[in-house]
């Protein structure tokens, strides 16, 4: 099977383009030799299946930053059959040179002259024959955001395939080639004359009159909040009529036709099914259109530029803390999941600041934590105040996040000077397909590696609260029992009792379990677990405990990753400590606190 890389600068829709090319095909894969999980997809293609690669965005070549490492390490030690890049169409100026340095390596390369329709609607004409002529490649104008030029590419792509003899990429015939920049750069300068045609005067765009309010020096940050705020609403007020519906299905299912079903069967059998599997499972499954919501949500708001705004806007806040702007962006990615957003630091080529960055970034609230508190507030809080509850667990995020980069940012290597430099990306609307593609992506993600992980943990508590046989589940003599027991005198002051220590020692393996096990812990579920966890705790115990979890030790994926990206088991242990301290701190202080003045 034939493989095409797909690569090009941040900025190209190099996303947009793969995602395009290969619907909801892509998968995560492992190559040898890379410190990165990249997307790749099999389609079709002139009548053969080949397999689309898709590469981290570079600027060079010869960049020093961890993510064009990899690409670089990757066309050296991977068998490449063909090149896609992706260019900005209006901003060829700057994206010429890569391309011709791809060239360089001896493959075939076919070039997409991406985000035409906009460089349409600011006067400038891309004439792609004579760009064609002069890089003695193949070039075809697209606009991956609407699927224009997406047959034409395709139908060169597959040209440029069969015409060529199969070759593959050496290591030393990569390094052999990649040398007279600027002799590149001059060619390069000559055809942007000679086949762009760009207006004397840019009129005004739409993004520049809403950048002069969005990014305001005094409105601007209120603005974002006020607009991730409304995310959170959005996700509530819609989400929680469709997850009330999948409670009461899945408690109907579980009354009218499993335990029937299972009537027959051993207590102990019928128990582990109907009280383990089932009720956690479904409890964790009735949380999914939420979490599918605020994925959706979130890829509105990356799609449509905002989210450079968002990190331009932080930088001066970021830098007194030993962080940038990027940074910032990490932090609002662990919204979705810390791993990824770990891995994108790679962008950073100070070790310094990808070390303090990293050491941050786990406390973001990501999809797994999110879960968690949406079950804890919708059972305790009223719906009107419950955004504001949620609201006020992402501000909590981003300050421990902060107070950790500010103890941190003086220690011996977490010191950094690096500039920061960022695009910004005109508004652009996101389609519905694009807006379903990126955050389904980010769903199937989450759910293949949640289904995993919750199955397995909620067998794991239903052993630990049924064992020894004849015990009262989830009582003092059970094995939870007496390890939630041992437990009680560091967690006991936060307001955290027995039972809920044992979902929180789970939840160290990985965030998804604790509610899964909370329903395995009481022996119930949907509408029935709600109730149970409305009459037993109150609202500063309910509120103790979400801040302990969302603060506390990362889960076991997160800390492979921190050890992986790190290379330093020193660091992945402060990376464990820290948290754990921090959060028993803060719960703590909150309970305490709280409990005084309330006297509750």
């Amino acid at each position: 099977m034939k493989r095409i890389a797909l690569l090009g600068m941040p900025n190209t829709g190099k996303s947009t383009l793969f995602n395009r090319l290969t619907g909801a095909a892509a998968r995560v894969g492992n190559w040898p030799g890379i410190t990165v999980d990249l997307l790749a997809a099999k389609i079709p293609l002139g009548g053969n299946l080949v397999e689309l690669i898709d590469l981290p965005g570079i600027y060079d070549l010869h960049g020093y930053s961890d993510d064009e490492r990899v690409v670089r390490h990757f066309l050296e030690a991977q068998p490449i059959d063909l090149l896609l890049v992706a260019v900005n169409a209006v901003q060829l100026e700057r994206q010429l040179v890569l391309p011709m340095q791809l060239a360089e390596l001896g493959l075939p390369v076919v070039m997409a002259v991406n985000m035409i329709d906009e460089a349409r609607k600011l006067g400038m004409s891309v004439d792609t024959e004579r760009l064609a002529a002069g890089l003695g490649l193949p070039v075809v104008a697209i606009s991956a955001k609407y699927g224009e030029g997406q047959a034409q590419l395709l139908t060169a792509t597959a040209e440029t395939l069969g015409a060529t003899p199969p070759q593959r990429a050496e290591a030393e015939l990569a390094r052999a080639r990649l040398a007279a920049d600027d002799q590149i750069e001059a060619r390069a300068a000559a055809l942007l004359d000679s086949a762009v045609s760009m207006p004397r005067v840019v009129p005004e765009q739409i993004s520049d009159r809403l950048d002069k309010l969005l990014m305001h020096n005094a409105w601007g940050l209120p603005l974002f909040f006020l607009a991730m705020l409304g995310v959170f609403a959005g996700v509530f007020w819609l989400g929680a009529p469709i997850q009330d519906l999948m409670k009461n299905g899945f408690g109907w299912f579980g009354a009218a036709a499993l335990q029937p079903a299972l009537a027959g069967t051993p207590e102990l059998l019928r128990g582990f099914i109907v009280e383990g599997l089932y009720g956690g499972i479904s409890t964790v499954a009735a949380f999914v259109p939420v979490i599918v919501l605020f994925f959706f949500f979130m890829a509105v708001v990356e799609d449509s530029g905002y989210l450079s705004r968002a990190a331009y806007l932080m930088d001066a806040l970021m830098s007194r803390m030993g962080l940038d702007g990027r940074s910032f962006v990490m932090l609002l990615m662990g919204f979705g999941c810390n791993v990824p957003a770990l891995m994108g630091t790679r962008v950073m080529r100070s070790r310094a600041l990808r070390l303090l960055s990293m050491i941050v970034i786990p406390f973001s609230l990501c999809s797994a934590r999110l879960q968690v508190f949406l079950f804890i507030i919708g059972a305790l809080f009223a719906p009107a105040v419950a955004p504001l509850v949620l609201m006020s667990l992402y501000l909590l995020s981003f300050a421990t996040a902060f107070i950790t980069a500010v103890l941190f940012r003086r220690s011996e290597g977490f010191r950094s000077e690096e500039p920061f430099v960022i695009e910004l990306p005109p508004y652009r609307l996101p389609t519905l397909r694009q807006v379903w593609m990126r955050g389904w992506l980010e769903v199937r993600h989450f759910m293949a590696r949640a289904s995993k992980i919750i199955v397995s943990g909620v067998v794991v508590v239903w052993l630990l609260t049924h064992l020894p046989y004849g015990v009262a589940p989830a009582g003092a003599e059970s094995y939870a029992g007496i390890l939630g027991h041992w437990m009680q005198p560091v967690l006991g002051p936060l307001g955290i009792d027995e039972k809920l220590t044992i979902a929180l020692i789970f939840g160290f393996v990985a965030k998804e379990v604790v509610i899964g096990a909370l329903a395995v812990i009481y022996g119930l579920d949907g509408n029935a677990l709600t109730a149970h966890i409305a009459g037993s705790l109150n609202g500063v115990q309910a509120y103790s405990f979400m801040i302990f979890c969302l603060i506390y030790t990362p889960c076991l994926s997160t800390i492979a990753t921190l050890k992986a990206e790190s290379r330093s088991l020193r660091f992945t242990a402060l990376a464990l400590a820290w948290p754990l301290a921090l959060a028993w701190t803060a719960s703590f202080a909150f309970y305490q606190t709280a409990t005084r003045l309330l006297g509750t």
